[in-house]
Parts: C-alpha cells; sequence; structure tokens
C-alpha cells in the first residue's frame, strides 16, 4: 500500500506578495510612495491581533507589505533587533491548491504550519521558517477559482486576500492598475553563515512548495527567486527585490526620488533594509 506522496509535484506558483519589517513605518511609507510613485493600496486592521501595524503597496498585481511592531514581543520586533534594523519578513506564494500542498508537505512531514486561514474565497497556510533555506516565513496561499477569475494564478489583477474583504476587489483592481507600469520580477534572499550551496536551497523551495526551478533559481510564473551564499556577520534573509519598470522615463523618476532622499547605491538603492534594483520592461502598455 502506498504511504505519503514521495515526489513533488511542480504548480504553477506566483510570487504575490513580499512583506518586510521597518522600525518607523510612517517614514518608510513616506519613502515608497514617494520613490515609486504609487498610492497604499490597504492598511490591514487584522494585524493589530500580532502587535503590529503595516500597509500594502502594489506593484501592478503583487504587493509588498511592510509591518512594524507596536507592542514588545513581536516576531516582526525580534527580527528588526536581531538584524539591528529593517529588513525582510516573508515570501508569499499564490497556487492553485494551498491546501493540497499543505497536505503533502505535512504527509511527508517536510515543514510544520504555524498559521493557516479559511474562507469561502481562499486559503493561506503560513510554514515555520526553521529548515527552510533563505531565512523567511513561508506563506502558499490560493484563491478560489470563479467565472470570473477562472485562473487566479496567472491572472495579473485577481482578487487578493491580504487586500481585507473580497467586497472591495472592484477598488483594489482600480489600485493595481494604477500601478501596472510596475512588476515584482525577482527576489534574492541570503543564506546562512557557512552556506553556500544556492542550488540545494532552490532545490528544497521546489520540493517543500512545489514551484519549478533551473538550476539555483526558483522559477515563479512572474518571478524568481535566488540565494547567495552566507557570509560571517551577515544576517540570512532577503538581500534584493528587483522591481519590473515600463519604460525608461519611469525608471528616471524612481531612480531620481531615491537620489533625492540619499538612498542610491552602485546600481541599486537602499530601503527598508533591501537593495533594490530597478529592470526595464519596456514600453507602457495600456491595461
Amino acid at each position: 500500500m502506498a504511504g505519503p506522496a514521495s515526489t513533488s509535484k511542480v504548480a504553477p506558483t506566483r510570487l504575490r506578495q513580499v512583506a518586510l519589517v521597518a522600525k518607523n513605518l510612517d517614514e518608510t511609507r513616506r519613502l515608497m510612495t514617494k520613490i515609486f510613485g504609487v498610492d497604499v493600496i490597504y492598511e490591514d486592521p487584522l494585524v493589530a491581533k500580532w502587535g503590529l501595524k503595516n500597509f500594502l503597496l502594489p506593484l501592478g498585481g503583487e504587493i509588498i507589505e511592510v509591518c512594524s511592531p507596536f507592542q514588545p514581543g513581536t516576531t516582526a520586533g525580534r527580527l528588526i533587533n536581531k538584524r539591528g534594523g529593517d529588513g525582510g519578513y516573508m515570501i508569499i506564494m499564490q497556487t492553485g491548491d494551498a491546501s493540497a500542498r499543505r497536505n503533502y508537505i505535512e504527509s511527508n512531514k517536510l515543514g510544520r504550519v504555524i498559521w493557516t486561514h479559511d474562507s469561502d474565497h481562499s486559503v493561506a497556510v503560513q510554514y515555520h521558517p526553521k529548515g527552510v533555506k533563505g531565512g523567511v516565513i513561508p506563506e502558499l496561499d490560493s484563491h478560489t477559482p470563479t467565472k470570473e477569475h477562472p485562473n487566479p494564478v496567472t491572472e495579473r489583477f485577481s482578487p487578493w486576500h491580504a487586500l481585507g474583504p473580497i467586497k472591495n476587489y472592484p477598488q483594489h483592481l482600480e489600485a493595481m492598475k494604477n500601478a501596472s507600469a510596475l512588476k515584482l520580477v525577482g527576489v534574492v534572499c541570503r543564506l546562512e553563515a557557512g552556506d553556500v550551496d544556492a542550488e540545494a536551497a532552490s532545490r528544497q523551495w521546489e520540493e517543500l512548495f512545489g514551484v519549478g526551478r533551473v538550476r539555483d533559481l526558483v522559477g515563479f510564473t512572474n518571478a524568481r527567486l535566488g540565494f547567495v551564499r552566507g557570509l560571517p556577520g551577515q544576517q540570512e534573509g532577503i538581500h534584493s527585490i528587483t522591481v519590473g519598470v515600463e519604460g525608461k522615463e519611469r525608471m528616471e523618476k524612481i531612480l531620481a526620488a531615491a537620489r533625492e532622499e540619499g538612498l542610491c547605491g552602485d546600481g541599486y538603492f537602499t530601503m527598508c533594509g533591501i537593495r533594490w534594483y530597478l529592470t526595464d520592461t519596456g514600453s507602457p502598455k495600456k491595461v
């Protein structure tokens, strides 16, 4: 008789949201909205039960979330103290069936669930970061297909549960389309000190979460996740984020705003403890 599934089935998976932590939420909000030229799409009142405040910023149909603790004893606060400042927090993915993937992970004892939320529209499953290469809390979610949204993973502006009640989708759709010149195209995580095997990290994410990969890169439907070797004195976690920008004029505006704030380095700018790279994705398109 067959036991738990022994092979990992790869399924189309989207990198839908990246969460960061910041000590000063208001200042980080000011910087992000100024530099990227888009407005906050949502503030989630429900995170208050974990001692957090947040805001969510659209990059087209993807989301950058920034959380900040307002009381002691939070995971976000411990991360800030451990790193000595702002930085990465979570990688949140979207697949076709998060419940089925959870069953696979638990039946094969590959990971431990630390939080889950089910609704009529979506399933969200968060896993303990211990043992998961990359130094982030991984979350794998799914949305129930509907007549209006039959392929929520591949539909760029599909509903997303982190933006609040589904009834508010029309206004969120407008906000995502207003930010359509931007898209999340890449994230790089630093491994823990002494770990130099980026390909082993990508294999682990493929096995755990069913995301395809090519050698040392995890291949989402919309973006790539890579890893860099761990170095002494460098904390593991999100090292950089790459944002695709439509049009050189828009890109220059972003870089000019970052320069004005004194954030620019050699080919990147630093914000919320993360290096941000830009890549030109071509001429602006109508949506």
